[in-house]
């Protein structure tokens, strides 16, 4: 998963939040340094979450989020350093519900991974920052990329007597939370100065997964390598990709940013692939490639 830190960017969305102006374009070589790093930042992204999944027979998806919620507050509270005695109530609402929405989203998605497998988990979430770039738009070629979207999802959940239909309802709440994410994210960062909003979301979310880790421990016994597992999944999915945007934001334009963003579900299944053995066929592989094409040439058009 993309880092829900940066759906932030996760993810406001990355996607969603580029901005309708053409940034300057910074120098090649910083620029050439920043899409590798940003392309290392997917990869740790979905190693990550297929690391954790490796961990769902012993902790459970909810095991697992709990941990990445803990690991996620620990990074961003220790880097953003929020002054949360200031915060007044209209700055406290936004921040309470975006760390409801931040734990729901992981859950949501952790949860489908069990389910329906990273590629098509990711993908199903991909479209929740997707709605969002194409709703704000009126031009008619983004409309054809919602048509397009749309027929790789209905490939994706066609109808056959082994489709997990739970999986793929999960993948979509995992989609509108971070739908509401993005749109949290922005009231957010309008009324809390630099990262103190997302590490008081993040704090609160670990706070209200603490009995919940409680009652996992209590109730499955962790094993050493599934606690190994679910701290890797946090670092990998959510303080690397975090340090790494951050990074990144700084040599590589926004839409360039939100144009590399597109491959996260290719990186999905591949990661899944390759760690978790979970082969997908060619009609997954063709939703999966329609989503991806919507989105790039979503974000293509609105660069130019």
């Amino acid at each position: 998963m993309r880092s829900a830190l940066q759906h932030p960017g996760a993810a406001g969305s990355v996607t969603a939040s580029v901005p309708a102006h053409q940034s300057p374009s910074p120098p090649r070589p910083r620029r050439s340094a920043g899409l590798a790093v940003l392309a290392g930042s997917g990869l740790s992204n979905q190693t990550g979450a297929a690391v954790g999944a490796l961990a769902f027979p012993v902790l459970g998806p909810l095991g697992v989020v709990a941990v990445r919620q803990y690991v996620a507050a620990l990074v961003l509270c220790a880097v953003a350093r929020p002054r949360l005695r200031r915060f007044t109530w209209r700055q406290w609402w936004p921040v309470l519900l975006l760390g409801g929405v931040f734990g729901t989203m992981n859950l949501s998605l952790y949860s489908a991974v069990d389910r329906i497998g990273l590629g098509l988990a990711v993908t199903l979430e991909f479209l929740g920052p997707l709605t969002i770039a194409l709703a704000a738009s009126r031009r008619r070629l983004d409309a054809g990329c919602a048509v397009l979207a749309g027929a790789g999802v209905v490939v994706l959940m066609r109808p056959s007597p082994s489709a997990d239909y739970t999986g793929m309802a999960l993948g979509l709440a995992a989609a509108c939370c971070w739908a509401s994410y993005i749109l949290l994210n922005r009231v957010v960062g309008r009324r809390v100065p630099g990262a103190q909003g997302a590490a008081a979301a993040s704090a609160v979310s670990a706070l209200a997964f603490l009995p919940v880790g409680v009652a996992v421990a209590l109730s499955h016994p962790p094993t050493a390598g599934a606690v190994l597992c679910a701290v890797a999944a946090g670092v990998l999915s959510s303080a690397v990709p975090y340090v790494a945007d951050l990074l990144t934001l700084r040599h590589v334009p926004a839409q360039t940013f939100g144009l590399f963003m597109s491959v996260n579900p290719v990186l999905a299944a591949v990661v899944g692939w390759v760690i978790l053995g979970q082969g997908l066929g060619a009609a997954e592989w063709t939703g999966i490639g329609a989503v991806v094409v919507a989105n790039t040439l979503s974000l293509t058009a609105a660069r130019h």
